[in-house]
């Protein structure tokens, strides 16, 4: 009888398991959504519902307020973080491929790592102005450091066996770059495009504390003067909501990039 048991408590957990991803998904956003609800309804912390905060989002819809901070913060965002991984890759290569340019790089990105974005602010704002510029700067900064270690890592982690292997076979530096150093540094570099991705995120908000007229961050700050709490849930559910979207199309490309990857389920 306990055998019979445990094997059925086997079976329902590899149903489970095995139901489609997009599925367990949405169960736990429900599950989410009701315990927030709960929450709320039963008055333990002083908080919108989901109902409020589900017609404050549909209000700002309406009168086009919602969509033009999502284009604006979608516009810093992927510019800043565009240009940061762009220039983060190959520094990483730079710095882990050639001694001389580590040792002469990798003080001044640990220095810089060490300071936190947000704080790079009034210097932004006093040498760029107050336009688009300094709120781009401080996005692309959080992006570029983030990328820029775990492209080095990826480099300096690759297996020595296969670029002893493919010298042995008479290839060239020229030839094991593109052949062996890119391909088994992918991985890497895709964790680090994901970190940059959400610091980027947790940037814009303070970003677009540098004088801007619209953007999720800004609406956010507007509304905290007022008390509005259900605008400032609208924001954060918007911004995790784009942040979440734009990962999962960085994990499709990632799972084609390295499909020679062995991966637990």
């Amino acid at each position: 009888m306990k055998d019979a048991a445990v094997a059925r408590q086997g079976a329902r957990r590899r149903a489970i398991v095995d139901w489609p991803p997009i599925f367990l998904n949405l169960l736990a956003f429900v599950w989410g959504i009701a315990v927030w609800w709960a929450i709320t309804a039963a008055q333990l912390v002083v908080l919108p519902g989901p109902v409020e905060v589900f017609g404050r989002g549909a209000d700002l819809i309406a009168s086009g307020q919602l969509p033009l901070d999502i284009v604006s913060s979608l516009r810093r965002v992927l510019t800043g973080f565009l240009l940061g991984v762009a220039l983060a890759i190959p520094v990483g290569f730079l710095m882990g491929w050639y001694r001389v340019a580590r040792a002469l790089i990798e003080p001044y990105i640990q220095f810089f790592r060490m300071i936190p974005p947000l704080a790079v602010i009034p210097l932004a704002i006093v040498t760029m102005g107050i336009d688009e510029a300094p709120k781009v700067f401080v996005i692309f900064l959080a992006s570029f450091l983030s990328c820029v270690v775990a492209t080095y890592q990826g480099v300096i982690s690759v297996d020595r066996t296969l670029i002893n292997a493919a010298r042995v076979l008479g290839a060239t530096d020229r030839v094991i770059f593109p052949r062996v150093i890119i391909p088994a540094s992918t991985p890497f570099i895709l964790v680090g495009v994901r970190i940059g991705l959400g610091s980027s995120w947790a940037t814009v908000v303070a970003a677009e504390l540098i004088a801007a007229q619209s953007g999720l961050g800004f609406r956010m700050q507007q509304a905290q003067l007022y008390y509005d709490l259900p605008t400032i849930f609208v924001s954060l559910i918007t911004i995790g909501i784009l942040g979440l979207l734009m990962d999962r199309l960085v994990q499709a490309a990632e799972r084609r990039l390295t499909q020679w990857q062995e991966r637990v389920r």
